[in-house]
């Protein structure tokens, strides 16, 4: 029997998994800076180095305004970031 049939499956492992990384909105009312891009983010340590996305999630309460640039968010979020004047731009326009 061929070597592929005697071996069990073992499914699909994503290899960019853990560089997509989920933010709290929690996470983002405690950043001092009101312009947030994926830089920002790694500079206050909320995301790893090697991060090459991130999505903000609604998770936690946001009582202040801030400016989403190229990071995407979940439609809950995108509406409590807007609901306190914030704002998110597309991600595919940043």
């Amino acid at each position: 029997m061929p070597l592929q049939r005697r071996l069990p499956k073992r499914g699909f492992v994503s290899l960019t998994a853990d560089r997509n990384v989920e933010v709290r909105l929690s996470e983002l009312e405690k950043m001092p800076v009101e312009e947030i891009d994926l830089l920002s983010l790694k500079q206050a340590g909320i995301v790893p180095g090697a991060a090459l996305s991130a999505k903000v999630i609604l998770s936690g309460k946001l009582t202040r305004k801030i400016s989403l640039k190229g990071v995407g968010a979940t439609k809950g979020a995108k509406a409590a970031i807007e609901a306190v004047g914030g704002s998110v731009a597309d991600i595919a326009a940043a």
